[in-house]
């Protein structure tokens, strides 16, 4: 047998000749070529799926290399969609891959685009980016196959629109926030001091926020306290001259040690000014540059030190013991033997660092950014695979902690910790890319029924648990919208054009908005006549009209280019034909928690009501039990009768009665 027979036997006795044939013609787009990426890809490319996009934008790390296998050691730094897919091709001549090195949220990937694939597969690391596609793929009803993994644990899931509930009908958990004096003024672990170097300190030398006074605002009406705030601020002020120094080529070295300087002695000194703050909490050491680097530096206050190990010694990169503010005579000798074979044994990554090292290296790492400020970069913000700015806070976020007696972390801890780094293994990656594509042939038979939401699970007794999809989300902002699009010319068409235009006859009152910004309402219609351009509404974004009566779902409108053989003397946009007619909406009725009592009323003639009076109570026998009862009173009632308490009861006296014995 041929290698390329040999190739498609087996996938053509499992799936069928039909479904077989069909492969090679599915456009699959495969959004991500990371951890789940890479297997998955080699799934879909040995199946015989015949048209692959597969869309990355990110590069190729050292540290991808454990377990994304279509990546070797001289792909660092390349882009993963143009090298996996290199990798992937000899894997099965008959398949046609197509790389993009991209962001899937750029405007040029529009509905149209999207709409040009039978099945999605999404490969994804990032909330914002899954919520993206999730949102395309309602639009363009084009089937996605959702997944993801965290160590052993992963989960994929078949999203079909009007079928399933998509990735937004379920709220996620937002990440963890940290109050902003904790982070600014009393931080008590590590990652605290992690966050204030990446998200405060960066953005204040290296970034646009010069004074973040948005943040200090913010937190004021959250109610923290006043005078740390006030404090705060003076701080945010003085960095100007810090930030000028760092952009200035003729600063050197100076740009460095101004800024260690206002960072760990003056502002920690302005800290420890306010004596209140430190009433029932330790308080910060301000850390002396010139001490440190000739390693006369004591500190104040004890540092806690990793466990001991068997031995009875410390583990090798662990924090001396500092008793009365000076190192044992143990720790003096340990640090300094360790120094010296360690640095030869451990990885550069997960060695922790001394104190005039953290310094050193804050030094080097503050002069190379600044070199990039000088060489023409406006601002720099970090990244993990960003070698100057890892350096960078790992060295800050170190020297933070040193001051406030926290433990300290290796750089690779710190990669971990400030670029949220999800434990990944291979094998579950393998796992879930096996599920993805068996979900994936369920979606191209149509076998809607067969479709499941997979959890692969911590537990060896039941490893796999699979779940009948649920129904949308009635109240989801984004699969119960009515989706249509408009290919338009955005500098010749007007906000009235094409709110008028989809709303046809209709004279509902709406409001007009793109994302969070809100463009028109009933009261105040100015943008009509302005232009999408000039409201920066272009392609690939939305318009979302919604009803102001809340009687009608919303309908959203994806912005296209008009199609290249569109004469040019032809209208600036083109609507859609039907124009979209969105559903009413169902009001939810309130549940009461305890049935209604029965009616004692009656219609009468001349629509008169007739009343019966509750009689006092009275003892009730076996004879009158069961017809006095609720439900038999119900009964009467549908057929025209009233049954009365009592024979003594009397009704009107132009009222027929029929007495029940």
């Amino acid at each position: 047998m041929s290698t390329a027979a040999g190739r498609t036997t087996h996938a053509k006795a499992i799936l069928g000749p039909e479904l077989y044939s069909r492969l090679s013609e599915t456009k699959v787009l495969l959004v991500g070529a990371g951890g789940i990426g890479c297997e998955l890809l080699k799934n879909i490319v040995l199946t015989g799926f015949g048209h692959i996009t597969l869309l990355d934008l990110d590069t190729i790390d050292l540290s991808n290399l454990n377990r994304q296998f279509l990546f070797r050691k001289k792909d660092v730094k390349q882009s993963k969609a143009l090298v996996a897919a290199q990798t992937a091709a000899p894997f099965n001549p008959n398949v046609k891959i197509t790389p993009i090195y991209a962001n899937i949220k750029e405007p040029q990937f529009d509905i149209e685009w999207f709409s040009s694939f039978d099945i999605v597969l999404n490969a994804l690391d990032n909330l914002d980016a899954r919520r993206h596609v999730n949102k395309m793929c309602m639009a363009a009803q084009v089937p996605l196959v959702e997944s993801g993994t965290a160590g052993y644990l992963g989960q994929v899931q078949p999203l079909v629109k009007d079928l399933t509930e998509c990735f937004d009908c379920i709220p996620k958990p937002t990440p963890k926030t940290f109050p902003v004096c904790t982070i600014r003024s009393t931080p008590s672990q590590p990652i605290h001091c992690i966050v204030w170097s990446k998200s405060y300190l960066m953005g204040q030398l290296f970034g646009e926020d010069e004074d973040a006074t948005g943040e200090l605002d913010e937190a004021e009406k959250q109610g923290e306290n006043a005078q740390e705030i006030a404090t705060l601020r003076k701080e945010a002020q003085a960095f100007s001259a810090v930030r000028k120094a760092l952009r200035d080529p003729t600063s050197k070295e100076s740009a460095a040690r101004m800024a260690f300087q206002k960072v760990f002695d003056s502002d920690i000194c302005n800290l420890l000014s306010m004596a209140d703050m430190w009433r029932h909490r330790a308080p910060p050491t301000p850390l002396d540059f010139g001490k440190i680097m000739d390693e006369s530096f004591v500190m104040r206050r004890a540092v806690p030190a990793a466990e001991p190990s068997a031995n009875g010694h410390p583990p090798h990169g662990a924090a001396p013991v500092l008793v009365n503010g000076q190192p044992g005579q143990h720790d003096s000798q340990q640090s300094s033997s360790s120094s010296t074979s360690g640095a030869k044994v451990a990885l550069k990554d997960q060695k922790k660092l001394t104190l005039k090292e953290n310094l050193e290296l804050f030094v080097s790492s503050t002069n190379r950014l600044a070199t990039r400020l000088q060489n023409g970069e406006e601002t720099i913000s970090f990244d993990k695979d960003d070698d100057d700015t890892l350096d960078f806070v790992t060295a800050s976020s170190n020297l933070r902690s040193a001051a406030y007696g926290i433990e300290e972390k290796t750089r690779w801890e710190v990669k971990e910790m400030a670029g949220n780094i999800i434990p990944a293994i291979a094998t579950t990656n393998a796992v879930i890319s096996g599920l993805i594509v068996l979900q994936a042939l369920h979606l191209l038979r149509k076998s809607y029924g067969r479709l499941r939401n997979v959890h692969l699970q911590f537990k060896p007794s039941v490893p796999l648990s699979a779940i009948t999809l649920s129904s949308p989300n009635p109240n989801c902002g984004i699969c119960r919208d009515t989706y249509t699009k408009v290919l338009c010319d955005p500098t010749k068409t007007t906000l009235g054009d094409v709110v008028k235009g989809i709303l046809g006859q209709s004279d509902r009152e709406v409001g007009v908005y793109e994302d969070k910004r809100i463009l028109a309402d009933p009261d105040w219609d100015d943008n009509y006549e302005r232009t999408l351009e000039s409201l920066n509404v272009t392609r690939g974004k939305f318009l979302t009209i919604v009803d102001e009566e809340g009687d009608v779902a919303t309908i959203t409108i994806g912005l296209g280019v008009l199609p290249g053989n569109h004469p040019a003397d032809g209208p600036a946009f083109i609507l859609p034909d039907p124009l979209p007619q969105p559903p009413k909406k169902v009001k939810s009725v309130p549940v009461t928690s305890t049935p209604p009592r029965a009616s004692l009323k009656r219609s009468a003639p001349d629509d008169d009501i007739i009343e019966l009076e509750p009689s006092s109570k009275r003892q009730k026998s076996a004879a009158n039990q069961d017809i006095s009862s609720p439900s038999k009173k119900r009964r009467l009632e549908e057929d025209g009768l009233v049954l009365m308490d009592t024979a003594n009861d009397k009704l009107e006296e132009e009222d027929e009665v029929i007495v029940v014995d």
